[in-house]
This record gives C-alpha cells, structure tokens and sequence, in this order.
C-alpha cells in the first residue's frame, strides 16, 4: 500500500491510500479519487518527502531531554474514501442494469444485426440489449438506429 499526499484544485490537501502507483492514477483519471472537503475530482499528488530512515548514522544514543512543551494534537487528515455521490452513481448504474436485464432481451455479440433487422421491420420489435463494436455503433447510428450504450458497472469487468 502507498499513502499520497494528495491536494484538489481548492488547494485542500488531504492523505489517501492506494495498493499501487497505477491504482491512484486509474481511480483518479475515472474521477474516483475526490477531495473530502469540497468533493472536487480535480486531485493530484501532492509534494512529499520521502520517509526513509538513515542507517548510516549507526543506533542513536539517548540524550537529555529538555522539557519542551507539548505540541497541540493536529486534526486527523481526511482521507478520501467513496463519497455519497459516487456511490448514489453506482447504485443508479447498478439499478440501471437491473432493469435492462428484466426487460430487455439480451442478444449477445448478434445486437448490431438484431437492432438493424428491427429498425426495418424485418424483426418484431422489442427490447434487445448486447454487445456492439465502435463500428458497429457507427453503422447503426447512420443508418438511424436509436440506441444508448449502456454504462459499465463500476468494479465489474462486463
């Protein structure tokens, strides 16, 4: 796990976790990554020190200790974690595809031909839902087929 420094482009600065370098910048690029404070998807990492420890220096030796006075207790960073707007998307995305798949008949890698057969009368029309290349959606859209892309369901490989 890699904690960032991270700063939204309200320059509030906030820590977060990630399994990887490429996890932060896919989640952040898909606009998962969110500021807590004013919920800005516009993040980026922020200048960090690196933490490493010296070894060279050999183990330290206690010294005396001079009465310094306490520092205040810093507020715990806000880290980013889902907010309530990404979730409400994903649960609408998720009802979404419900309700497609209860009423809608799915035709696989057949959807481009099925929506053409339909759209000329040559089919029953109905409910069809699948899969379709770019250039299948090109050919469907000039030959004036309606239809809509069905977004993907968050964290699911579909």
């Amino acid at each position: 796990m890699i904690r960032y420094a991270l700063i939204c482009d309200n320059a509030h600065e906030f820590e977060s976790w990630f399994a990887s370098s490429a996890s932060f910048e896919d989640q952040a690029k898909r606009g998962f990554v969110t500021c807590p404070v004013c919920n800005s998807a516009k993040v980026e990492r922020a200048v960090m020190a690196p933490n490493v420890a010296r070894t060279d220096l050999g183990p330290k030796t206690p010294g005396p200790v001079a009465e310094a006075p306490a520092p205040a207790a810093a507020a715990p960073a806000p880290v980013a974690l889902m907010s309530e707007k990404e979730q409400a998307f994903r649960e609408m995305v998720a009802a979404l595809h419900r309700h497609v798949s209860e009423n809608a008949e799915h035709v696989g890698k057949r959807f481009a031909d099925e929506a053409l057969k339909i759209h000329h009368g040559e089919a029953e029309e109905r409910a069809i839902y699948g899969e379709a290349t770019p250039d299948d959606a090109r050919m469907l859209h000039e030959e004036g087929v309606e239809f809509l892309p069905l977004p993907r369901l968050p964290g699911s490989g579909n």
